[in-house]
C-alpha cells in the first residue's frame, strides 16, 4: 500500500471530468417547427470539476435552507466548460440542472453509485438476518418481515447479552423471541 502525499491528495481537486449529456437533455439547434431531430444531440458534452470543501461551505452559507438554490450554486461552481453565470444556470431546463447536479455530486464524491449503495445496505441486512435466524431459529420469511429498527434492536440485545437463544427471551412487545416464525 502506498501512502499519498499532501500534493497528491490536493491534486484530485484540480481534475476535470467530461460529462456526456443524455440525448433527451442535450441542447440542439431547433428546426423551423421547433421540434428537435432525435439524432441532432449526439455526443453533447460539458466539463465539470469536483467541488472542494471550501466550495461546499461557501455554498451552504449562501443558499441557507434553500435546496434548489444550493443545487444551482453547485452546478454554477462546478461547470468549467461552458462557463455559465448563476443567472444562466437558473435559465437551464430543470431536468438538465438535475442531471448536472447528480454528475457534480458523483465527481465530488458526494454520492454513492447505486450498486455500491445496494451492496452497502443489503450485505449488512443479510448478515443480520442470518444471525437472527441462527440464534432464534427464525425462518427467512420471519426475518424479511422485520423492520430495520427491529433488526437493530434484536442485534443490540444479542450483543449486550440481554437475550439468549432458547432461554425464553421475549421481544419488547412481550412475544417470545424463541421459535418466532416457525
Amino acid at each position: 500500500m502506498t501512502l499519498l502525499t499532501a500534493e497528491e491528495l490536493l491534486a484530485g481537486a484540480a481534475l476535470t471530468h467530461r460529462v456526456r449529456l443524455p440525448s433527451h437533455l442535450a441542447p440542439s439547434s431547433p428546426v423551423p417547427d421547433g421540434v428537435r431531430p432525435v439524432d441532432d444531440a449526439a455526443a453533447a458534452e460539458v466539463v465539470v470539476r469536483p467541488l472542494v470543501l471550501a466550495d461546499i461551505v461557501r455554498l451552504n452559507r449562501a443558499a441557507g435552507d434553500d435546496g434548489d438554490l444550493a443545487g444551482a450554486f453547485m452546478v454554477h461552481q462546478a461547470l468549467v466548460e461552458p462557463r455559465l453565470s448563476l443567472e444562466e444556470v437558473h435559465r437551464l431546463p430543470a431536468g438538465l440542472v438535475e442531471f448536472l447536479l447528480g454528475e457534480v455530486n458523483r465527481v465530488s464524491g458526494l454520492s454513492v453509485h447505486e450498486d455500491d449503495l445496494h451492496e452497502a445496505v443489503h450485505a449488512p441486512l443479510a448478515r443480520a438476518c442470518f444471525v437472527l435466524a441462527r440464534e432464534f431459529g427464525w425462518t427467512p420469511q420471519r426475518c424479511a418481515e422485520l423492520t430495520v429498527g427491529q433488526l437493530l434492536l434484536y442485534l443490540e440485545m444479542l450483543g449486550r447479552g440481554d437475550v439468549q437463544a432458547g432461554a425464553g427471551a421475549t421481544s419488547p412487545a412481550g412475544e417470545s423471541l424463541v421459535g418466532m416464525g416457525r
